[in-house]
């Protein structure tokens, strides 16, 4: 088994995204279905009908939308393609990613995986005002030298959010200190940054409020030991029991995407395939930046299922 499946987080969003999907396969409608039921309002017409991105873009949507999307694709590759998960040895997501893999690993079940989301992105964007946060993704920088700058600074709330790859480290802050800091980063470390179109500053302190809300909600979910490996984005380790994954999925709040080192563990524990299940080629496309003989493969719609063998 030297192959691996993982799935996107935030950002990888579009309109009609899977639609083609959902107008092909009776199957993959009553998912949707299932989802709208779950959470009582149609996501379905958000995700496929909808014309105003800014509605898919709050995040309360965003999660869940992103990972009926992905887990879709998931479905119409297992049943039309034969694809078989305990063919591959990990399964990682980034950030609510991790979700959508728990889901595949039947860790938790669909209707359960939709409610997360929704009320995992309705604390998050609760635990900060809207545009009092922002998200910076700064390039050509390792998380190293991006610790030691800042453990410099003066700007409190200004933590690294991710670590997505080599030369891409995400920050995450009030509003102010994302500012202040930017104008730094690029004076002083002559490095280029991206402003990310998100709605709260995620996985930093910040989300102290979410996490706090997210513990209450999850002591009602069960969670099954995974029939397949999954990656912590937290720990960045193999995680299979169930209070773990949990208490990890609450500390994933305020805590450090772990991307770079999941992918590591990959590479050397012999993944020579990846596999990247959803909208957008977020993932695919930081996979660049690893120095590995890791062959990536990225799915999103119905005419790269007809190609996949």
């Amino acid at each position: 088994m030297s192959k691996s499946i993982i799935f996107p987080g935030q950002g990888s969003q579009y309109l009609e995204m899977g639609k083609n999907l959902f107008e092909n396969f009776s199957y993959i409608k009553d998912l949707y279905y299932e989802v709208d039921d779950a959470l009582n309002f149609k996501l379905s017409d958000v995700i496929l009908k909808n014309q105003d991105k800014n509605l898919l873009n709050f995040t309360q949507n965003t999660q869940p939308a992103i990972m009926i999307t992905s887990y879709a694709i998931f479905k119409v590759l297992k049943i039309e393609k034969n694809l078989n998960k305990e063919d591959f040895k990990y399964c990682a997501g980034h950030s609510l990613g991790e979700y959508t893999a728990l889901l595949v690993a039947e860790s938790i079940d669909l209707t359960q995986t939709a409610k997360i989301l929704f009320n995992r992105g309705k604390f998050m964007q609760s635990a900060v005002p809207l545009g009092q946060g922002s998200m910076i993704a700064v390039l050509n920088i390792n998380c190293e030298e991006m610790e030691n700058f800042l453990s410099k600074k003066k700007y409190s709330s200004v933590e690294i959010s991710n670590d997505n790859c080599p030369g891409q480290v995400v920050l995450s802050g009030s509003l102010e200190d994302i500012n202040l800091i930017s104008i730094e980063i690029k004076a002083k470390l002559k490095k280029k940054y991206v402003t990310l179109p998100v709605s709260a500053p995620f996985h930093c302190g910040l989300m102290k409020d979410a996490e706090d809300q997210m513990n209450e909600f999850l002591k009602n979910i069960n969670f099954r030991k995974p029939k397949i490996h999954i990656i912590s984005n937290y720990s960045a380790e193999v995680q299979e029991d169930p209070k773990n994954i949990k208490d990890l999925l609450i500390k994933q709040i305020c805590g450090r995407v772990r991307w770079r080192e999941s992918i590591n563990l990959m590479s050397s524990s012999g993944v020579k395939n990846i596999l990247e299940l959803g909208p957008g080629k977020t993932l695919t496309n930081m996979m660049k930046r690893f120095k590995n003989d890791i062959k990536n493969f990225n799915i999103e719609n119905f005419e790269d299922i007809k190609s996949y063998d």
